[in-house]
């Protein structure tokens, strides 16, 4: 069928979802994106639910997951259906919900709507390879889509490893109906025949989407733009399966001021950085309900209930909304003016302030080094700040000049974002391997990390402090402090990376 059309019941009753992978932490996006679903369903008396979607198991734990969650109702965006609290249309972990992919898998297989493909991974780089070469739209071509029942059952029997992909149309168009685009047509030729289910039997995000998305009676998907070119295949899958598709509405994505897409390389983008630099999470939801999206009186400073009432999604402009953390910093500023009084900011302050947790972490790095309570924030008031007042003079060295410093520290970042856990063996082993990288003593590596982390060129353990203070504060902070020492030029950059790129080759030797 060359064309395929998504409509919505209007009559079924709204229900929409967020569906984050826990591969990291909590991303603003995924917090915009959870605010105008809820804001949606809200506006229709409908349900909005969480599921979280763990099939890359690799990189999924239970530690993001849970820290998504937190993050999330932290700024107040609750859900009716979730993996916390359960709900009708459990489990809401992919990764609990194999059989019923398998189960949907062989409906496909049985109706040949999907096939096993045995293509080996080299042969698919060869293939990627040739087709680049030839100026062509890299995709699978089809190889195993034509062997007999007899030829599969034969290749199962030896024991060879293969996926499921879906058959997709060579010819005609896809055309659906975006709520805030209008028509769209995207012609087939430029989908791939999609793989549907790994080797290891576990679902591809394409399928499993689709499948929960359907048994979970959600109605509208409202999502970022860039899963535009993936809705062919989903609305496919929905045709294969003979289900009614729902309605589809693509986000404008979050842009960084210099209009490029909102990356934590330019922007934090942890919803825990802006928890734990203090600021207030009416604020925050605040800021990202203005994104793309203004109240009909034209105000800036709104609550979550008012937004709900006054809601349109069509009022959505398609313009690449700019998260300005600038603007945050002064809505933020117009909360605590205007909706603390003395009490509640005494209270509020000193619940972020005297965290017990991050209290358990700190008080034995200061204990040993005070002898008054009145040395503790001199000491480790950096704990409770941001961006610290640091000068080019602060980084001043015999063994460094100021563009060993600015190197040391840019690496240093780029290390700390590749890290897989952020713990104190992990961030020890990347400063170890800097220092070996650039012949250094691992003092003086680490002098001009002490300068931009702690403010101090002597402090408690950088590397304890770093822990504590999160990739993102640590991160921020190292930014700015390239920054202080004049920056990184384009051309810079492009040496930069090639050194990075070397310096993640380099084999740490085994006496550092």
């Amino acid at each position: 069928m060359s064309n395929t059309t998504a409509s919505s019941n209007s009559a079924t009753p709204v229900r929409t979802r967020i569906a984050p992978s826990p591969t990291g932490d909590p991303h603003v996006g995924t917090a915009y994106i959870a605010l105008f679903n809820r804001c949606f369903a809200n506006q229709h008396k409908g349900e909005f639910i969480l599921r979280i979607e763990d099939t890359d198991q690799t990189r999924s734990t239970a530690r993001s997951e849970q820290d998504i969650l937190r993050a999330l109702r932290w700024l107040g965006l609750d859900w009716a259906e979730g993996p916390d609290i359960g709900g009708p249309h459990g489990p809401y972990r992919q990764s609990q919900r194999s059989d019923i992919y398998r189960k949907h898998i062989n409906q496909l297989l049985d109706s040949g709507h999907a096939f096993r493909c045995f293509c080996t991974s080299e042969r698919l780089d060869a293939l990627r390879a040739e087709q680049t070469a030839n100026k062509q739209t890299p995709g699978y071509d089809g190889h195993c889509m034509h062997l007999s029942n007899a030829e599969v059952s034969s290749k199962m029997a030896a024991g060879e490893p293969y996926v499921v992909r879906m058959k997709v149309p060579q010819e005609g168009e896809c055309v659906f109906t975006d709520r805030l685009r209008g028509e769209i047509r995207i012609n087939w030729q430029q989908i791939d025949m999609q793989v549907l289910m790994k080797s290891d039997n576990l679902p591809t995000y394409h399928f499993a989407n689709v499948v929960d998305d359907h048994l979970m009676g959600i109605t509208h998907v409202i999502r970022g733009e860039e899963w535009i070119n993936s809705t062919p295949k989903h609305l496919l899958l929905y045709q294969h399966f003979g289900w009614e598709p729902p309605q589809f509405c693509h986000m404008p994505l979050l842009r960084n001021p210099d209009k490029s897409k909102l990356s934590k390389r330019k922007n934090p983008t942890s919803i825990n950085y802006y928890r734990d630099m203090g600021y207030l999470p009416e604020a925050m939801v605040n800021y990202l309900g203005m994104m793309g999206w203004t109240m009909p009186d034209g105000r800036e400073k709104f609550s979550l209930p008012e937004m709900e009432q006054s809601f349109d999604i069509d009022r959505v402009s398609l313009g690449g909304p700019v998260f300005d953390i600038d603007k945050l910093n002064w809505l933020n500023g117009k909360y605590i003016r205007e909706d603390l009084d003395t009490e509640t900011f005494a209270e509020l302050y000193a619940e972020w302030a005297f965290d017990a947790e991050r209290l358990k972490q700190v008080i034995p790095l200061v204990k040993e080094r005070v002898e008054r309570f009145s040395d503790v924030i001199p000491l480790a008031g950096f704990f409770l700040s941001g961006l610290l007042p640091v000068t080019e003079g602060d980084f001043a060295h015999k063994q460094l000049d100021t563009e060993q410093s600015r190197e040391l520290l840019q690496l240093m970042a780029w290390q700390l974002e590749q890290l897989p856990q952020w713990d104190k063996p992990a961030i020890e082993q990347a400063c170890r391997r800097l220092s070996a990288f650039k012949g250094l003593k691992i003092r003086e590596t680490l002098f001009p990390l002490f300068v931009a982390v702690t403010g101090r060129a002597v402090s408690v353990s950088v590397i304890d402090s770093m822990v504590i203070l999160g990739l993102d504060v640590t991160r921020a902070r190292l930014r700015y402090a390239v920054e202080v020492l004049g920056g990184v030029s384009k051309k810079q950059a492009k040496a930069l990376e090639k050194t990075f790129r070397d310096l993640q080759d380099f084999e740490l030797p085994e006496s550092e």
